[in-house]
């Protein structure tokens, strides 16, 4: 293998720090580097929910000083707040639901940090994600399915895939922490931080109330037109909910309904039937197309419409700035804002073809 010098991601978990061992071990030039994301780090974690916290700042550290390697703190609190928490409140205010870990790694991880990365001199960047990039340079699923974050990645480039470096993908998170325990990691055992990092108490409704304020309105059945609740705002909803809608009345056939619309326009939510959420073509902006030509012609793969959801094969057609995709099944719970990805089926594993996000 080629010596490079690689700038490793560190955000104090046990993926990032056997990334940067394994990177170390190839024989890379390795400088560690752990990104202050919060502008008050106090108030990202609670237990294991959320990161970017002091103590994440000092597991890097320590993880670093067992490697042997440089370590710096870059401060990046008000470039993540504007690019992806002011983004993520936006997206709710405008009836979307947004997925801010994909936004952080567009924006903060593989654009900010990339960006800067080059321009000190370093090769590549390299992270914990559970993601492959084979030698023909093609994103793949890891190994690992259950933790694999290929999804998150669909949103990069060629260009940044080129300078990035994936070492878990070949790995599962038990082979992980067996590593990082023989190598005398003691994030070993650290819990995986979960949820949006940003909401260390899990409450997105409260965190979004407290930036958007309350906008009574309308809760509409879709199948009788008849108001049947009221909502504090329309951003607290996410498509397929079914808990929490704090209807008047049931539904005349008894059955539970669903949220199946958002329409901040006219502060309405309109909820229905399960089946109602069916959706069989899905339209979307912004395709970043990474493994190949950008198609041409209509194509058969697979796709995935949101982080840990089903994959269904589709025929997906790219028209300039416009990706469309009809379902070869039904699939529930679409929801615009978030990503759609294609994939390949392919014998070393599911090739990342691209990505774009679901507009309708």
């Amino acid at each position: 293998m080629v010596r490079v010098r690689v700038l490793a991601a560190m955000s104090g978990g046990v993926d990032s720090a056997v990334a940067a061992a394994r990177a170390v071990q190839a024989g890379h030039d390795v400088t560690g580097v752990h990104l202050a994301l919060a502008r008050n780090p106090q108030t990202y974690r609670t237990g294991a929910r959320g990161c970017c916290t002091l103590e994440d700042s000092r597991d890097a550290r320590r993880a670093a000083d067992v490697l042997g390697i440089p370590f710096y703190v870059w401060d990046m609190a008000d470039r993540f707040h504007a690019d992806v928490v002011d983004d993520f409140v936006a997206e709710y205010a405008a009836g979307r639901t947004p997925n801010p870990c994909l936004r952080c790694n567009e924006k903060i991880k593989f654009a900010a940090v990339l960006d800067r990365a080059v321009a000190l001199g370093f090769d590549a960047v390299v992270t914990g994600h559970h993601a492959r990039l084979g030698p023909d340079g093609l994103l793949r699923r890891s190994v690992d399915e259950a933790k694999d974050q290929s999804y998150v990645l669909a949103v990069l480039t060629r260009e940044q895939l080129d300078r990035s470096m994936f070492p878990l993908g070949d790995s599962t998170k038990a082979q992980v922490r067996q590593e990082a325990a023989e190598r005398g990691l003691a994030v070993a055992d650290k819990p995986d931080s979960h949820d949006i990092c940003f909401i260390a108490d899990g409450d997105t409704r409260g965190f979004l109330a407290q930036r958007l304020g309350e906008s009574p309105g309308d809760v509409v059945d879709a199948t009788t037109g008849a108001v049947v609740g009221q909502h504090a705002g329309a951003y607290a909803y996410t498509i397929g909910q079914r808990r929490g809608l704090h209807l008047d009345r049931p539904a005349a056939d008894g059955r539970p309904r669903y949220v199946l619309s958002i329409t901040p326009k006219t502060n309405t939510v309109t909820v229905g039937p399960a089946e109602a959420l069916e959706v069989s073509t899905v339209s979307a902006n912004r395709p970043v197309w990474t493994g190949g030509p950008r198609p041409e012609q209509p194509i058969e793969c697979e796709v995935q419409l949101r982080a840990h959801g089903v994959v269904v094969p589709a025929v997906v057609t790219v028209d300039g700035d416009r990706l469309h995709a009809d379902l070869r099944r039904p699939v529930r719970g679409v929801a615009a804002g978030q990503a759609i990805v294609a994939y390949r089926p392919d014998p070393a594993g599911d090739i990342v073809l691209g990505s774009a996000t679901i507009t309708d």
